[in-house]
C-alpha cells in the first residue's frame, strides 16, 4: 500500500483520515486514467487536505495556506509527480454549472489571498483567463486545477466528494523539455476514451486554448466567460 504524502498542514479536519483513503481508492482504481495521479499516489506526493464545503470560504484560509507550503516544498525539491488536492465534505448534489460556480468562487477566493499576502504572479503564465498561456498562480508558483465531483458527466471527473485537485504547471514544463510530455498526454487521454466512450472535447495544450475552460470538467461552448478576475493588476 503506498504511503501517505509527508504532512504539509498543522491542523487536521476530522474527516482528514477518510477523505485521504476516499480519493487514494479512487485513483488506484486501474480504470482511472491520469498516470500523473496514480504516479503521485506511488511516491507519496498526493497531498490531500480534508475541509468542509465547497460552496463555502470558511476553509479558504486553510486552502491558501496549503498551498503556499505546497509550492515552497516543491521549490525546495522540485520532484515531478506532486499534487495538492483539496477535498470538501460537499455539497454531493450540486449539478455541472453549479460546481463549476463553487470552483471559481473558491479560485477567486484563494487568489484574492494571494494578491493580499503579497505573493507575486508567476511570470511564465498569464493572469488573463482569456490568454491562452494563462494558469491561476499561488505562492508565486503557476497551477493547473482539475475539478472533481459526483454528478461530472466526464466518469474520470466523477468522485464521491467534491474536489478541487492543484497540479505545478512548471512540472509540464519538465515533461516537456525531457520529451515526456507528449506521449503521457496521449496515454491519459487513450485511457479517458477507453473510460468514457469518447475523447474529452475540452482538452487542449497549454498555449493553445485558455486552460480555465477545462477546470471544472463541464463542456462549454466558445460563448463561455471565465467569470475569474485577478486583483492584483490593473485593468
Amino acid at each position: 500500500m503506498p504511503q501517505p504524502a509527508t504532512p504539509l498542514f498543522p491542523w487536521r479536519h476530522e474527516d482528514q483520515d477518510r477523505f485521504e483513503r476516499l480519493l487514494q481508492v479512487h485513483v488506484e482504481d486501474r480504470l482511472f486514467p491520469c498516470v500523473g495521479a496514480k504516479a503521485a499516489l506511488a511516491k507519496g506526493t498526493l497531498n490531500v487536505l480534508a475541509c468542509n464545503r465547497i460552496d463555502s470560504g470558511w476553509d479558504d484560509l486553510r486552502i491558501h495556506d496549503g498551498l503556499l507550503r505546497f509550492a515552497s516544498a516543491y521549490r525546495e525539491e522540485p520532484a515531478l509527480f506532486r499534487s495538492f488536492a483539496v477535498v470538501f465534505n460537499g455539497p454531493e448534489d450540486l449539478d455541472e454549472p453549479a460546481f463549476e460556480q463553487a470552483l471559481w468562487d473558491r479560485v477567486q477566493s484563494l487568489s484574492d489571498k494571494d494578491v493580499w499576502r503579497g505573493q507575486e504572479y508567476d511570470h511564465r503564465v498569464s493572469h488573463d483567463p482569456e490568454d491562452p498561456h494563462f494558469s491561476l498562480s499561488f505562492g508565486g508558483e503557476a497551477f493547473f486545477v482539475v475539478g472533481l465531483h459526483p454528478h461530472a458527466s466526464r466518469p474520470a471527473r466523477r468522485f464521491a466528494k467534491p474536489a478541487l485537485v492543484f497540479n505545478l504547471h512548471d512540472q509540464f514544463e519538465i515533461l516537456r523539455a525531457e520529451g515526456r510530455y507528449e506521449g503521457m498526454r496521449e496515454k491519459i487521454l487513450i485511457r479517458d476514451e477507453a473510460l468514457a466512450g469518447s475523447r474529452n472535447p475540452m482538452l487542449a495544450r497549454h498555449g493553445t486554448a485558455s486552460e480555465a475552460r477545462q477546470y471544472s470538467g463541464r463542456v462549454v461552448d466558445d460563448a463561455w466567460a471565465c467569470p475569474f478576475h485577478y486583483r492584483g493588476a490593473d485593468d
